[in-house]
């Protein structure tokens, strides 16, 4: 098969392109024919080793999210699962091959079905950024009836967050950096829109949530902190999956007499069971078309390292990795 990998941790020059072996899936999995590949920022970290991490194994092949089509399966595996269409998730998740290959082999509960009415494009961009943003929505429960300030709105979770909880039946307040960029805000979903650039922020929001949000999804805890705890409701929740300082302050005490929980997520390690029902959900929020992806930038797979080079820099939308077939 043709596919892309490291035996190095570096910039993305250490990718390399050429043939490797067929896999072959082993018990209780299944070997998918990979269409579109799902890139994300936690792929790109990976390879050049954030936060010191080492080479988990000799050769990795990069990316968790991929849509594709199942053409093998293993031992105790239903054979009628052969030519479903499906979405991968965790291919490259404690494990060293993912998606950015022609073929990735996945334990069977890794590979969920994608309806035939929704693109490949969609299912390989419901991984780890919709897992994600499922669990920053509904880990503290159901958030119909709730307000849900969505901080980072336009982002790959934040936009999925948003759509989810709208989904769930909450009134979503989103956020973005400059005025700028209001003019890409579904209002469908986002019944209020706050800039961060301009004005008193927690004033806009409190305007709209004079007693305050009661979920806060958070992609930047190190900048946000201090807005979040001037509009948190009395036993808000917190649900925090990324920041921009490894050291992050928050206003402790202020938080603590407002009984504010501080949920962190990291995506890798979410309860399987959570990670399950996270698939249910999505699936279903998509098929009904509730779900939907800016796809901003796609690559061949010959360009991979433009696509995680792109990822690094920043920009629009999310990025996605054509396979040959």
């Amino acid at each position: 098969m043709l596919a892309s990998w490291y035996d190095q941790q570096g910039p993305a020059e250490v990718l390399q392109l050429g043939e490797l072996p067929d896999p072959t899936p082993g018990p209780g999995e299944v070997r998918v024919r990979v269409t579109v590949s799902g890139a994300n920022p936690g792929d790109t970290k990976k390879r050049r080793g954030w936060t010191g991490s080492a080479m988990p194994y000799p050769r990795v092949i990069p990316h968790s999210d991929a849509a594709g089509i199942i053409d093998a399966v293993g031992d105790g595996v239903d054979a009628c699962r052969v030519g479903t269409r499906v979405w991968v998730y965790g291919a490259q998740s404690y494990r060293p091959f993912g998606t950015a290959a022609q073929y990735t082999v996945v334990p069977g509960d890794l590979a969920v079905p994608l309806p035939d009415h929704l693109s490949d494009d969609l299912g390989a961009s419901l991984g780890i950024p919709g897992i994600t943003a499922h669990r920053t929505v509904f880990a503290d429960g159901p958030v119909d009836g709730k307000l849900v300030l969505v901080n980072g709105v336009l982002g790959g979770v934040g936009s999925l967050a948003a759509q989810l909880a709208r989904w769930g039946g909450a009134t979503v307040i989103g956020t973005v950096r400059r005025g700028t960029e209001l003019d890409r805000i579904d209002p469908e979903v986002v019944s209020h829109a706050v800039t961060l650039d301009s004005g008193d922020p927690a004033a806009a929001i409190r305007a709209h949530a004079p007693d305050g949000v009661d979920r806060i999804i958070e992609v930047a805890l190190s900048d946000n902190a201090d807005l979040d705890d001037a509009v948190a409701a009395n036993d808000a929740v917190i649900a925090a999956y990324a920041t921009r300082h490894d050291r992050t302050e928050i206003p402790f005490w202020t938080l603590l007499f407002n009984n504010v929980t501080l949920r962190l997520l990291g995506s890798d390690d979410f309860p399987a069971e959570a990670r399950r029902q996270a698939t249910r959900d999505l699936t279903a929020a998509a098929a009904v078309g509730a779900l939907t992806v800016d796809v901003g930038d796609r690559f061949p797979l010959a360009d991979i390292a433009k696509a995680h080079n792109r990822i690094d820099a920043g920009g629009r939308g999310r990025v996605l990795v054509d396979i040959p077939q």
